[in-house]
């Protein structure tokens, strides 16, 4: 049995990142691969990924860690990767077609009708946000967020350092990556390396609440 605890119990939010280590590239391509197999609801899949692992990229992000974000610029530019998890800022009818026609090539429908049913549910949920919810946007982000935590424990058993980050100014990160034109909106940043010598957080106790706090067993 695999046990988990030990990586949640050490893993932790890294306030300082040694410049000089960089994460090796098959962690990098595995932590890639738990983002591209994230759960999501109805399989929305509403998120893109931008990846800065140069110094230049990861300075074109930081560009957006300025006045009261400026504090999380050396975690930007210092990490070894930086990852932009972005969401979409419209569900498009061509959206939801593109699941379909993906799940179609991976061999998910084996009859007509079974597609149908199939687009019949997606349109149902993605009308259900659009019109009668009108939370669509809120309720992308919630996926995008799930494979936040994918990523974040991912990062955890590979023994990588990692901090999300959401203090940030969307607006001029979203001009400077060009997101807007591609459809998507910053959500999160997640900074991935190994934690320097002067990361006060690396020492200090996990704190959460107790389990009987947490829990509530009926």
């Amino acid at each position: 049995m695999i046990d988990l605890l030990p990586y949640a119990r050490t893993r932790y939010a890294t306030k300082a990142y040694d410049p000089a280590r960089k994460i090796p590239a098959p962690l990098i391509e595995q932590l890639r691969e738990l983002l591209r197999l994230s759960p999501s609801s109805v399989n929305l899949q509403p998120w893109h990924v931008v990846v800065a692992s140069t110094d230049i990229g990861k300075a074109r992000i930081a560009k957006a860690a300025h006045g009261i974000y400026a504090y999380n610029a050396p975690k930007i530019v210092n990490a070894s990767h930086v990852f932009v998890l972005c969401t979409r800022h419209t569900l498009t009818d061509a959206h939801v077609d593109a699941i379909l026609e993906q799940e179609a090539r991976d061999g998910r429908f084996p009859t007509t009708q079974v597609r149908q049913t199939r687009r019949e549910t997606l349109f149902g949920y993605a009308d259900m946000h659009r019109y009668a919810h009108r939370d669509v946007q809120a309720w992308m982000e919630k996926q995008t967020y799930i494979a936040l935590g994918i990523l974040l424990m991912g990062a955890g058993v590979l023994e990588v350092d990692a901090v999300p980050m959401e203090g940030f100014d969307s607006d001029m990160l979203d001009h400077e990556l060009g997101l807007r034109e591609r459809g998507f909106t910053g959500t999160v940043l997640v900074s991935l390396g190994y934690h320097s010598a002067d990361d006060f957080n690396a020492n200090l106790p996990k704190s959460r609440f107790p389990m009987e706090t947490l829990f509530t067993d009926i």
